[in-house]
């Protein structure tokens, strides 16, 4: 049902056209990644049917980003991912909870800072193992290239985001890392901040097996940017189905309510 209304959505997307305010000028310089911009997003998330007891798992992703321009040509944007956990106990007989920090994710894009028609940033990406619990982080140091790609056609905001993570230090006793993250980014915006949107994250764990290794959501989501007072804000809601999941730790389908401060540059 979710595939046959995202289709009809963008059909429908395909043949509107009108004039963007600014509001919705906004929200595409927030849907882009690598945009000159402070933002400090809020990403709720909800993971049900968690396995292996079959509850639900929630974080919250802080996500700061902030840019430095290095030069005129030429900016540099950190992006963090800050997770807080509080998950079902993993280990037999899976009573209790276990809540705290996850292992930070922090990655740098190099970026052009006059922007073409397709817009780019590359860079490194890491994850540091600062999880309170070690069922809530990796307990390894990990490095990787990141690369995010992406158009502003008119109404819409079309990208990938994606990196690729190895282990290079950390706790012995703890599995080793190679772990794929691709996230693409499909939106098209309306009048007064008004979007739709779709953003799943597709990851795989090249060191599970091929019954564990994958998880592919697909779903469809609603946002709008608008003012609370004089700061500017950007919420949405999102729901997917998890197509392909892994059996141990993996869950059914996941909602997120995201809430992002904006802050553009006047």
């Amino acid at each position: 049902m979710i595939r046959v209304y995202l289709g009809i959505v963008f059909l429908l997307c395909s043949t509107a056209v009108f004039a963007l305010d600014a509001n919705s000028e906004l929200a595409k310089k927030a849907q882009n990644p690598v945009e000159n911009m402070i933002s400090i997003p809020f990403d709720n998330n909800w993971n049900y049917n968690f396995t292996p007891a079959n509850r639900t798992q929630y974080v919250l992703n802080m996500k700061p980003v902030i840019p430095f321009e290095l030069t005129p040509s030429w900016n540099l944007i950190l992006r963090t991912i800050i997770p807080v956990l509080h998950q079902p106990e993993l280990n037999p007989p899976f009573n209790g909870n276990r809540s705290g920090l996850g292992d930070i994710n922090p990655s740098l894009f190099l970026s052009p800072g006059k922007p073409r028609e397709i817009i780019w940033g590359l860079g490194p990406t890491m994850i540091f193992p600062t999880a309170t619990n070690q069922q809530l982080g990796q307990g390894k140091y990990s490095l990787g290239p990141s690369l995010v790609i992406l158009s502003m056609p008119k109404q819409w905001v079309l990208g990938i985001l994606t990196y690729n993570v190895w282990s290079v230090g950390g706790q012995s006793n703890r599995h080793s890392v190679n772990q794929f993250t691709l996230q693409y980014f499909i939106n098209y915006n309306f009048p007064h901040g008004w979007y739709i949107t779709t953003q799943p994250v597709i990851t795989a764990n090249w060191t599970a097996t091929s019954k564990n290794r994958w998880t592919v959501p697909f779903g469809i989501g609603v946002g709008r940017v608008f003012n609370i007072a004089k700061q500017a804000v950007n919420v949405s809601i999102q729901a997917y189905d998890n197509v392909k999941k892994p059996q141990i730790a993996g869950s059914n389908w996941q909602a997120e309510l995201n809430f992002s401060f904006l802050f553009p540059k006047r």
